[in-house]
């Protein structure tokens, strides 16, 4: 059973049967981003926008560290370690090179100024010391690292320290850290907000973020920054304007300028000619179908999830939903349990597609209403 269905949005609530031919709306050409690898995507629909070379191996430099800080943020999520907890300093966090918070050797820090640390001052001391402190050594960290590259999808990246300081083998690509980064966002909400912290203070060091566009842009709100020889300067930035978010990599440009010139541009292009439209609620009731045999004669369907689309602005007046419901549902029924599929269509193309599930259980009827359904059941479908 295949039917068109209401598209519901933010912006409007219609059908559609037939659409009067309108004039054709057309989105400018991508800008040149002077990278070696870039993407911007939509945080909540994963849509990417442009891209280039987004799924090679680079090295990540210190945007490594956001996965320090996921996995710092998981176990702080799952209570196997607490903000308040004081993280003694061993001598190989100490002596850490690059870019520092400065803790001292021997001395002890709270868990939370040691993520401030990772995250604000880019503390490669901070690291290491977090990363003993949860898996025992820096070794043991970049294997958990891996498990949870694993578990995100992140196929091409590889880690071997906590940091990003130069190794063989410590890879990643600018789709992966897209994806860490939404991971961050979505799964961690309650401690994103030290992404967008301008400065740092610790043992009477103050320090600045060295995100520019946190400065440069208020709808930006973090994510990293990172720099070596190899890598080049890299950045990973996330923006929220009119309820989109957006979040850009740019891997390997010439400067720290550049970096937030490069992912200024991403930003600009994709919130003006690009918008992302809630279709429809997760729970939402999409129809109300036929059921035989069960203790009520209509169910209702729908999706577990919410369904939302980025397309082109201008463009929501185009998209079809359609509806593919199996032709005969028996029951009994157990809630969840997938009876079609939802495509949402534009121009033509599939831009979105959900299975759809029952959103309710029905048992199945008594003797009696299931000899009348099956007697039923077998006319409709001579009929159909």
């Amino acid at each position: 059973m295949i039917k068109k269905i209401a598209l519901r949005s933010a912006l409007l609530l219609m059908i559609i049967f037939a659409l009067p031919v309108q004039a054709v709306k057309i989105t400018p050409a991508p800008p040149q981003v002077a990278a070696r690898a870039y993407i911007v995507i939509d945080a909540d629909t994963g849509k990417v926008i442009m891209a280039s070379r987004e799924e090679e191996r680079f090295p990540p430099a210190s945007l490594t560290k956001m996965m320090t800080s996921y996995i710092l943020e998981s176990e702080l999520t799952k209570g196997n370690v607490s903000k308040s907890d004081l993280v003694p300093v061993s001598v190989k966090a100490w002596r850490a090179p690059g870019s520092r918070m400065f803790i001292q050797e021997g001395t002890q820090v709270l868990l939370s100024d040691l993520m401030k640390g990772i995250v604000i001052q880019s503390g490669n001391d901070a690291s290491v010391a977090v990363a003993e402190y949860i898996a025992g050594s820096e070794a043991a960290f970049a294997d958990m690292m891996n498990q949870h590259a694993v578990q995100l999808g992140m196929n091409n990246s590889h880690f071997m320290n906590a940091t990003g300081l130069p190794a063989e083998e410590h890879y990643s690509s600018a789709k992966d850290l897209a994806l860490l980064a939404q991971a961050i966002i979505q799964r961690y909400p309650e401690h994103y907000g030290v992404y967008s912290e301008k400065y740092f203070t610790y043992n009477k060091i103050r320090q600045p973020n060295r995100n520019k566009l946190l400065w440069r842009d208020d709808s930006v709100d973090g994510l990293k920054t990172g720099h070596t020889d190899a890598a080049g300067y890299c950045l990973v930035a996330s923006a929220k304007r009119d309820g989109m978010r957006l979040i850009t990599v740019v891997m390997g440009t010439k400067s720290e300028e550049a970096r937030a010139q490069e992912s200024q541009k991403l930003l600009a292009y994709a919130f003006r000619y690009f918008r992302t439209h809630k279709l429809y609620d997760a729970g939402q009731v999409l129809e109300m179908t036929k059921v035989w045999a069960g203790q009520q004669d209509k169910l209702r369907v729908g999706l577990t999830d919410a369904m939302a689309i980025t397309i082109p602005r201008g463009e929501s007046e185009q998209l079809q939903a359609v509806l593919d419901l199996d032709k005969v549902i028996k029951a009994p029924i157990q809630k969840g349990q997938s009876f079609g599929t939802l495509k949402v269509m534009l121009e033509g193309k599939l831009v979105a597609e959900a299975p759809v599930v029952a959103l309710e259980s029905i048992n199945e009827a008594g003797f009696v209403q299931r000899i009348w359904d099956a007697i039923a059941l077998f006319f409709y479908n001579l009929i159909n």
